[in-house]
């Protein structure tokens, strides 16, 4: 927990030596966020939790707010969104309810827009790469058997086209840095379980 509020506090004292290197002129805009959170469980190092979970993706939802800074000219900017996130994963055993977690999610990225002569006033390709905080709302409690960890740190990798200069439609994909849950009364394998979080993020957003 030492470790991920260190990093937590680094990553935001870089954004905000951002923010105070923004220039006046910048663009700012805020806007409404929704789309689909495409789950999955990776296991690197236990056969046993591999063979528990099913691999089949599962789909949850995703919403929220966002704002962006963009530096004209450049296209060099970043944006934060503040997300509320459903996420589903499936038991092999159909005796066991499907996993559910809820987090509020807080991506972090930097956003690069390609401007293209004749058309940047209509459609902008754009990329995104950054981490995110994910905190747990639900309950960490799975079948008596895991639990949820509180904080899920992941680095998301992304691309997308902004329409107009108001819409926006992204995918990205998020790779889990740390472990999202352990085994409960297992002393030996509870700090050996290497579960990570592996998601596809699609979403549209509306920008003002």
């Amino acid at each position: 927990m030492k470790k991920t509020t260190r990093f937590f506090a680094v990553v935001m004292v870089a954004v905000a030596a951002i923010v105070a290197a923004v220039p006046s002129q910048a663009q700012f805009k805020f806007g409404l966020k929704a789309g689909a959170a495409i789950n999955s469980l990776k296991f690197s190092n236990s056969e046993e939790l591999k063979s528990s979970f099913s691999k089949d993706n599962r789909a949850g939802f995703v919403g929220g707010a966002m704002i962006e800074f963009t530096v004209p000219v450049i296209g060099l900017g970043f944006d934060l969104s503040a997300l509320y996130v459903h996420r589903e994963t499936k038991w092999v055993d159909e005796d066991f309810d499907n996993i559910k977690r809820d987090y509020i999610d807080i991506p972090i990225n930097l956003k690069y827009k390609l401007s293209i002569p004749v058309i940047n006033k209509v459609v902008k390709p754009f990329v995104t790469t950054g981490p995110s905080f994910a905190f747990l709302t639900s309950k960490k409690a799975i079948e008596d058997a895991y639990k949820n960890k509180s904080v899920d740190i992941a680095w998301n990798f992304g691309f997308g086209l902004e329409l107009l200069s108001h819409v926006q439609v992204a995918a990205s994909y998020g790779l889990g840095l740390t472990n999202t849950l352990k085994a409960v009364g297992v002393t030996d394998n509870s700090e050996k379980i290497n579960g990570k979080n592996r998601y596809w993020t699609v979403t549209a957003a509306y920008l003002f």
